[in-house]
């Protein structure tokens, strides 16, 4: 039998079968992978302490490469369950991201920033991610603060997008009066991360599939053919989205979903359940080794 086979570390380094692993589903890498990601939500539309924490990867963690907060949530909790929090995560292979939040320290000046960066280093983050969603920035400001953060020996992670003003819940009739930003400019801005170091690109939901009355998939797919889609991770936290993605890109596109979709996302790339138009149609071929 070629089991399928999924590595927890734990104090043991213990290797896990998955269960019924006999019948035959998409092969996924294993972690840490480059490919095929999956980032989830924590705390923000809802809490998500240590105990819901643990159960989540026990049963999933396989499936999940990192976990993001939203909003800065991390800072309106205890230190103790913070830690606790980013520890259960990394028992279980998966990184942990800042989330935006840079976005609102960047307004409180560049001490604040320093500050910032440093305290997100020692209590252990992984990924901290470079956003300006709501803000105008320099690009070259852009570039300055991913090399920082890689400085700090923490992964940079960049958000881009088309959409100003992007974030917080705008309605689609408020971002329609700000306007869209020329995609170009966004991939430019990309490569010039990339090629500074950044660990991986987040394109921003706003704009493209999220609050808008169309879908801008000639954005996605100007996106995925110049910088690749082994280089970006997009944000996709609506089922109706992650599974256009899966449909048009294949399993081991890059995603971002919130914490409740883990399932239905992984059922997807697996190709073992999914809607009409994706039922039995999403596939991978790999030879035997």
């Amino acid at each position: 039998m070629n089991a399928q086979t999924i590595t927890r570390t734990d104090e043991n380094r213990q290797t896990d079968e998955l269960a019924f692993a006999f019948l035959r589903s998409n092969r996924r890498p294993q972690k840490p992978r480059r490919t095929g990601l999956t980032e989830i939500r924590g705390p923000y539309y809802s809490p998500l302490g240590p105990r819901y924490l643990r159960d989540v990867l026990e049963t999933m963690g396989p499936h999940v490469d990192a976990l993001k907060f939203a909003g800065g949530s991390f800072s309106l909790m205890p230190e103790r369950a913070l830690c606790e929090i980013i520890e259960i995560a990394h028992a279980n292979d998966v990184l942990v991201s800042t989330g935006g939040f840079i976005e609102h320290v960047l307004t409180l000046g560049p001490e604040a920033v320093e500050s910032y960066i440093d305290e997100v280093a020692r209590l252990g983050f992984d990924i901290l991610e470079v956003s300006a969603g709501f803000i105008s920035i320099p690009s070259d400001d852009m570039l300055r603060l991913v090399e920082r953060v890689q400085r700090a020996g923490l992964k940079a992670k960049p958000e881009v997008g088309i959409q100003f003003g992007a974030g917080g819940a705008s309605t689609p009739q408020e971002l329609e009066q700000e306007g869209t930003r020329d995609v170009g400019y966004a991939i430019d801005l990309a490569r010039r991360c990339l090629e500074a170091g950044a660990y991986l690109i987040m394109i921003e939901s706003e704009g493209i599939t999220e609050e808008v009355t169309t879908w801008r998939t000639d954005v996605v797919a100007r996106i995925a053919r110049e910088l690749g889609l082994e280089h970006v991770m997009f944000e996709a936290a609506d089922p109706e989205v992650f599974g256009w993605y899966i449909k048009n890109y294949g399993p081991e596109v890059n995603l971002f979903v919130d914490h409740s979709q883990i399932v239905q996302l992984e059922c997807l790339r697996r190709g073992i359940w999914g809607t009409k138009s994706l039922w039995g149609r999403v596939v991978t071929y790999s030879r035997t080794e």
